[in-house]
């Protein structure tokens, strides 16, 4: 059984969030299963995993601080389209695509969204 059922994180601009994740998720192998206009966007593989809200409170939506949330890629390539899409699309940098040196296998990248919510995806196959 998955540790988690999903993950969320909030969003100030729900079309721009919805735009973002569509283009960075797809080479992924992630798509957009359900969107509730006005509140929420989901995507996963075969259930909803990862959704972009409104925050509940009706307050503006804040950076977690410490808070990263890392998507599966299939392999390097993948790891790169998503860098080279989510800069195309206004993410900020905060890590190139490349090894990292925990695991003799990890590779990765990372950026923050355009709401600056820390993102990465991780490839561990050997390549």
């Amino acid at each position: 059984m998955p540790i988690f059922t999903h993950i969320t994180i909030g969003s100030n601009n729900l079309v721009q969030g919805r735009d973002f994740y569509d283009k960075v998720l797809a080479p992924l192998g992630y798509k957009r299963l359900m969107d509730i206009e006005g509140k929420m966007h989901a995507w996963g593989d075969k259930a909803p995993e990862f959704i972009v809200l409104k925050p509940a409170n009706g307050q503006p939506a804040t950076v977690g601080n410490g808070l990263t949330v890392g998507f599966a890629a299939p392999n390097r390539a993948a790891v790169h389209k998503f860098h080279e899409l989510a800069m195309a699309a206004g993410a900020k940098d905060e890590g190139a695509p490349g090894p990292r040196a925990f695991t003799p296998t990890a590779y990765a990248a990372y950026v923050r969204d355009l709401d600056g919510n820390k993102i990465c995806t991780y490839c561990f196959a050997a390549e």
